[in-house]
């Protein structure tokens, strides 16, 4: 069989186009491919889970699906039970921080009206406006917070019941992908299927440890600096570090408000700078040992990633993008014709460099992952 080949302007034009159109479908499917994509990423960490009381414990392909349908329930509730008790707490605190940072902007404002020769009055009507907004009832980081984890009913019953689907049709699933393609790539397609579904579920395995091992970290850091609120802001701080560099300037931003609201003003240089300390510990350690460096995405296309996903899902965008690309670049290294693609959306390779180790003790090693 002959085929066409088109020049390399045309097929350029049609990979932009197709591109086009596929965020345009993904804009218009929004409330179903969200949680769709959040269930596949949830159903690959509980895959494990299945397998095992399947073939160990014996149960059914239903029942090992109704199983892991009700332990991850109990995991969300008690993040959410842990998130209401802590945001409660924070709120009966909200009329002191607005007190606190008013006396302390108000002395701001004397240095400032003393120093640059700016009057008060200038200086008041503006942030006092601010401050009443930033620690209104709700209060912006309430609603930031509630805004992460209260996606509505509807992506949660849509997750839910996509979740039971993919997990409990996950072979059916596996032979649609791999027979619709002809006789002579089955055996490859299977072989590329097999790959991508291991190393993706490496790879969401790794990022639910990186986001417990950065918010154990952030939690030492604001614990030994006495700040308030650290361990809501520790998890905070894990799960926000999913989105690379923008996740951790906002919580940075946030433990820096709270330490000052509730502290000195001193003791923020000393919280960025154990939040500088912790993104290299993350950035050098944990992401190459933990991760791993297949799925690494590179800063550009994070960026975009970040704002595309914003776009079109919002704030669940800004989450899943990192995994939807770090999934894409998995395939596109996979499938023939695709790899350029991969290695765009990836680190600049270096053949020759060797991966880090780190010796613990005599019988414990840890190296880098691929």
């Amino acid at each position: 069989m002959n085929f066409l080949r088109l020049p390399f302007l045309v097929r350029f034009s049609l990979i932009i186009i197709s591109i086009i159109g596929i965020g345009y479908l993904l804009d218009l499917g929004q409330s179903i491919l969200a949680p769709f994509f959040f269930a596949f990423l949830m159903g690959m960490l509980f895959l494990p889970i299945a397998t095992f009381m399947e073939k160990k414990l014996k149960f059914p392909r239903s029942l090992s699906t109704m199983m892991s349908v009700m332990i991850m329930m109990v995991i969300l509730s008690g993040l959410v039970y842990f998130f209401g008790s802590q945001i409660v707490s924070f709120s009966k605190d909200i009329p002191h921080l607005r007190d606190q940072s008013t006396t302390l902007f108000n002395s701001l404002q004397h240095w400032v009206s003393k120093t640059f020769n700016v009057k008060i009055d200038d200086q008041l009507n503006y942030i006092d406006q601010a401050i009443n907004k930033l620690l209104s009832s709700s209060g912006m980081i309430l609603g930031f917070t509630f805004g992460i984890f209260s996606t509505g009913f509807g992506f949660f019953l849509f997750f839910i019941l996509f979740f039971i689907f993919i997990l409990n049709y996950r072979r059916i699933l596996n032979n649609f992908i791999v027979n619709i393609f002809s006789e002579k790539h089955k055996a490859s397609v299977q072989e590329v299927v097999t790959e991508v579904r291991i190393i993706t579920k490496k790879y969401i395995i790794g990022l639910c440890l990186q986001v417990i091992i950065v918010s154990i970290l952030t939690f030492i850091v604001l614990a030994i600096l006495d700040v308030k609120y650290a361990i809501l802001l520790a998890v905070l701080t894990g799960l926000l570090n999913v989105i690379p560099y923008l996740g951790i300037c906002i919580s940075l931003f946030i433990s820096c408000f709270i330490a000052f609201a509730t502290g000195s003003p001193s003791i923020c240089f000393y919280v960025i700078l154990g939040y500088i300390i912790v993104h290299i510990i993350d950035g050098n350690i944990i992401l190459p040992f933990v991760v791993g460096s297949k799925v690494k995405i590179n800063a550009l296309f994070s960026f975009l990633g970040i704002i595309i996903g914003e776009h079109l899902w919002g704030i669940a965008g800004m989450f899943l993008c990192i995994p939807a690309i770090a999934i894409l670049k998995i395939i596109f290294e996979r499938v023939n014709g695709l790899e350029p693609w991969g290695k765009l959306l990836g680190e600049e390779e270096k053949p020759h460099r060797k991966k880090k180790h780190y010796k613990i003790s005599k019988n414990i090693t840890i190296k880098e992952m691929d």
